[in-house]
């Protein structure tokens, strides 16, 4: 059996193990800079709050109903992720971690799988403080329903589907893991409305409407196993990095300087893979709510003649798009920086003209770079297109304390 564990409102849930009052009480997280809901407990999601919504058009909710409101603190959810993995790792023969707040166990080795999740779910609980759903069923997929069912319905947020037919004949194509907007639009214009409904396809007609993976969703609702349990993370396709800015603007000095940091970070990336990257790109965000003219949002990707982990080649170029997409009477919202055809930095081609020398002094370099800001914080030795400040300042009013990775946050208890 496979078994998909995931964290209750895991955000949400992170902010309540250290501050009791927030029990049974609306709260909501915001996205970088305080834009949009990302987040929401039980008691927020009945308010009629919904996921995405920017903040200012739900401000009278919040006061009225006394909604606590909270920045993301992204070191807290990370931290309180890994403690919970780390327990699951434990426990667990063979896990897949999916996301911060999910991951798959292959259970199909232990007959007792039943008290085997009970007592998972007790020792995350009485660990971390964070609440668990666990959903058990024959493959993924259904696993994914069986979720899905425990978080709404079980008491003890525990399903172990052994019969999917009638579960399947109630459940919402649109809800099924895997199957997007546009599949589940166009499956619903064939009247196919659930998941029980989608089953009774021909898998011919699947595949060449959906390819292969809508066939292998297919199989998998059946009961049939089609995808593996992966303990080792495939190497990513892309790496992006990007931010929302505190408030709109078209300062190219700050937008240039914002994009060298999101080149710098996904540098970082790359060689913590020990990857390089041959394609770039760079995009331009207006405000979809204060847009008053019809200039769109600008994506402009360039190619590395040799695939490269090279901050400075990475920030050079990333500037280089940016100021061809780059208009003045534009007020941004939002940048980013993204990487692509991400190879193995040992399966680099070289061309003939390479300067080796060059490129082993600089990756020296950047290898003491990544040593030093490992040891003593992030951007202590950085570039100079970066910036001078130490970062930029993210807008996080309502910040809660780093209770587990900094010291001066640690919980006081007075006797």
């Amino acid at each position: 059996m496979i078994v998909l564990a995931d964290c209750n409102n895991f955000y949400a849930s992170c902010e309540r193990v250290f501050n009791p009052k927030l029990k049974n009480k609306p709260v909501i997280v915001l996205s970088n800079n305080d834009g949009c809901v990302i987040a929401r407990s039980d008691e927020s999601k009945s308010l009629g709050i919904k996921m995405g919504e920017p903040v200012f058009k739900i401000k009278d909710i919040i006061i009225k109903h006394k909604v606590y409101v909270f920045s993301t603190n992204f070191a807290l959810y990370g931290d309180m992720s890994s403690r919970v993995m780390s327990i699951l790792r434990d426990k667990s023969p063979i896990t897949e971690i999916y996301s911060i707040d999910e991951a798959f166990m292959d259970f199909s080795s232990i007959s007792n799988y039943s008290s085997l999740a009970y007592d998972i779910k007790e020792k995350v609980s009485r660990s971390t403080g964070i609440p668990v759903s666990f959903g058990v069923a024959k493959t993924k997929t259904l696993a994914k329903v069986a979720n899905h069912i425990a978080k709404k319905h079980a008491d003890d947020n525990i399903f172990i589907m052994n019969d999917s037919d009638d579960i399947l004949k109630k459940f919402p194509i649109s809800k099924v893991w895997g199957i997007g907007s546009a599949h589940s639009g166009m499956l619903i214009n064939y009247g196919v409305k659930t998941a029980y409904d989608f089953i009774n396809l021909n898998e011919s007609w699947v595949q060449q409407k959906m390819s292969i993976i809508g066939l292998k969703i297919l199989r998998e609702l059946r009961g049939i196993r089609c995808f593996d349990i992966n303990e080792h993370p495939k190497r990513k396709k892309s790496i992006c990095t990007s931010r929302t800015f505190p408030k709109d603007s078209n300062d190219i000095k700050y937008i240039e300087q914002s994009i060298s940091n999101y080149a710098a970070r996904c540098a970082e990336k790359l060689r913590k893979e020990k990857s390089c990257a041959l394609h770039i790109g760079v995009f331009l965000n207006v405000n979809r709510f204060k847009n008053t003219n019809k200039y769109q949002n600008t994506f402009k990707v360039a190619k590395f003649e040799v695939a490269t982990n090279d901050t400075m080649r990475i920030i050079e170029v990333s500037k280089l798009i940016l100021k061809s997409i780059y208009r003045k009477n534009i007020y941004y919202k939002k940048a980013g920086v993204i990487l692509g055809d991400i190879i193995p930095e040992n399966q680099v081609q070289l061309n003939l003209f390479n300067n080796s020398f060059k490129d082993i002094k600089i990756r020296t370099l950047l290898k003491n770079v990544d040593i030093i800001n490992q040891k003593m914080g992030r951007d202590t030795v950085k570039f100079l297109a970066q910036g001078i400040s130490r970062r930029q300042k993210l807008k996080q009013e309502n910040l809660s304390p780093c209770y587990t990775t900094r010291w001066e946050d640690i919980l006081k208890i007075n006797f």
